[in-house]
């Protein structure tokens, strides 16, 4: 389980293809402590470590993560947002995150509001109606709070520290982005029925 707090922008450093991709990520995090086989969201995603050094730590990812993420789109530089996995007696500064992520969205409009960064995303078919307004929401692992909903599109503020810490303050119109919805929501639309994409 994560938070949605991030605590690293980290930067893909080497791209391996195969049966399973293998990525090497750089990062400040300390890993010290944690072992082989742990999990670290990487922009949302749970992935397993395999290997680590001082600054940097492998995953790999199957054919199923790349083609229902944005992982599949990543280069050598790209801006990865790192979030290790809570600790018993960790605070909880922002949601329940799984790290599962339900779909991947589309960023329609960037501008600026005050010193905050107002984004408009798509959310892609079947979850809009599990996205409701001052919920909870999870993009590229950023625990972030919906303002208004309208149809399939979304907004959020971006105050200057997320901007700062995370990769959304370098996104454009029309990047993608990973979405994972409120654990809630995702409970209550199994009880009524409702498939999840």
């Amino acid at each position: 389980m994560f938070t949605g707090i991030i605590t690293d922008i980290g930067r893909v450093r080497a791209i391996v293809p195969g049966g399973d991709t293998r990525m090497r990520i750089a990062t400040a995090l300390d890993l010290k402590a944690t072992p082989l086989g742990a999990s670290i969201a990487c922009s949302g995603v749970c992935l397993t470590v395999i290997a680590r050094a001082a600054d940097w730590f492998e995953v790999q990812v199957s054919a199923e993560t790349l083609s229902r993420t944005t992982i599949g789109q990543w280069r050598e530089g790209s801006p990865v947002n790192l979030e290790q996995a809570l600790r018993l007696g960790d605070e909880l500064g922002g949601h329940m995150v799984s790290g599962h992520v339900d779909g991947v969205g589309y960023i329609r409009e960037r501008r600026s509001e005050g010193e905050s960064l107002r984004l408009a995303i798509e959310a892609p078919p079947g979850l809009a109606s599990l996205i409701a307004s001052k919920g909870a929401i999870t993009v590229d692992g950023v625990s972030l709070t919906v303002n208004e909903v309208a149809g399939a599109r979304f907004g959020v503020n971006i105050i200057p520290h997320t901007q700062a810490k995370t990769s959304l303050g370098m996104c454009a119109a029309g990047d993608p982005v990973n979405i994972e919805i409120d654990l809630l929501a995702r409970h209550v639309a199994r009880l009524l029925g409702k498939d999840i994409p």
